[in-house]
């Protein structure tokens, strides 16, 4: 009976959540474009952190050999931006060597800043941590959840979004696996991770928490963006998906509050598609993924997010994200 009536609850929860996005380009031209050297390829995927008035962005960089380096740039306005002469992370550690640090995300917990990164090392992807107080010198922790080795997930961990809060005593993080599927397809996968201490990271789900739903906007990918937001309604998570066709655009998650693990609602479609020639044509084409946020309010009170995305694997844009939930 207690079984029954829990799961009427959720059934209830689920018809009765809402969650309404819309996304606006803030600029049709891309605000950081490739140069020279270690930006040469590309200049995309991004976290985005507000110190005082400038905002800083964190971001990938790829120079002609694939190798990729994290790149800080600061702006006073949020759209003019001035890059470092020199990363502020690169591969140096030999999980990271061959391919390079990737696809950073921020949270600053206590003082602390938090980078989750991708570290390649041209045969494994493994989510790794580096922390700072600066974000300029950063201190390596090593890999959080090593490939092959999760509860579920068969191959590569990436993407690592870590909720800014403890929930029940512990901490969270959703993140990106991968694993091969009955039909033989390696797909990538929405998981969820548990912390003691923002070091020590464990599987906290044996499969994953987002099921994957054929023919949708994310039935090939399902990969954490920025830090989620904690919301009266619960844990809301912007998330990117890709299609069979590898068709990148964002949608979103919200769980409970007070269990990470319980998916309440979810998107049915991106709440932005590719459309400009730079997010459309690119290294990689057809993408925008979002990874770094600035988050607000606006006057009414409704979330409001600064999102800045990469774009087709080379470009970095941003978007205003207004955001209104409700029971």
């Amino acid at each position: 009976m207690r079984k029954l009536l829990c799961s009427l609850l959720l059934v209830a929860v689920l018809q009765a959540a809402s969650v309404a996005i819309t996304a606006t380009r803030l600029s049709n031209e891309p605000l950081l474009k490739p140069t020279t050297g270690w930006m040469a390829a590309g200049v995309f995927n991004t976290a985005a952190v507000k110190l005082g008035t400038k905002t800083i962005l964190l971001f990938r960089a790829q120079d002609k050999q694939g190798v990729s380096r994290i790149g800080y740039a600061e702006s006073p306005d949020g759209f003019h931006f001035k890059v470092r002469p020199d990363p502020v992370l690169t591969p140096e550690a030999p999980y990271e060597k061959g391919g390079g640090v990737e696809d950073p995300r921020v949270v600053l917990i206590n003082g602390t800043y938090y980078l989750t990164y991708t570290a390649y090392d041209g045969h494994s992807a493994q989510l790794s941590l580096a922390t700072s107080k600066d974000l300029i010198h950063w201190d390596r922790k090593g890999i959080l959840l090593p490939a092959y080795k999760g509860t579920w997930n068969t191959q590569w961990t990436k993407s690592g979004a870590i909720v800014p809060q403890k929930v029940n005593g512990k901490w969270w993080m959703y993140y990106l696996g991968t694993r091969k599927d009955s039909d033989g397809k390696a797909r990538d996968y929405m998981g969820l991770a548990e912390s003691p201490d923002l070091l020590h990271w464990k599987d906290a789900t044996d499969k994953p928490v987002l099921d994957r739903r054929p023919g949708s906007f994310d039935a090939r990918v399902m990969e954490p963006g920025p830090t989620p937001i904690m919301t009266e309604e619960g844990i809301l998570l912007l998330y990117n998906g890709a299609s069979e066709s590898l068709v990148y655009g964002p949608g979103w998650a919200l769980f409970d509050k007070n269990d990470p693990r319980k998916r309440i609602a979810r998107a049915d479609a991106p709440f932005i598609l590719p459309a400009l020639k730079w997010e459309v044509g690119g290294q990689v084409p057809n993408v925008i993924f979002i990874e770094g946020a600035i988050l607000n309010y606006d006057k009414n009170n409704r979330v409001a997010l600064t999102a800045y995305y990469g774009a087709a694997d080379k470009y970095i844009g941003v978007l205003d994200i207004r955001i209104r939930l409700s029971q």
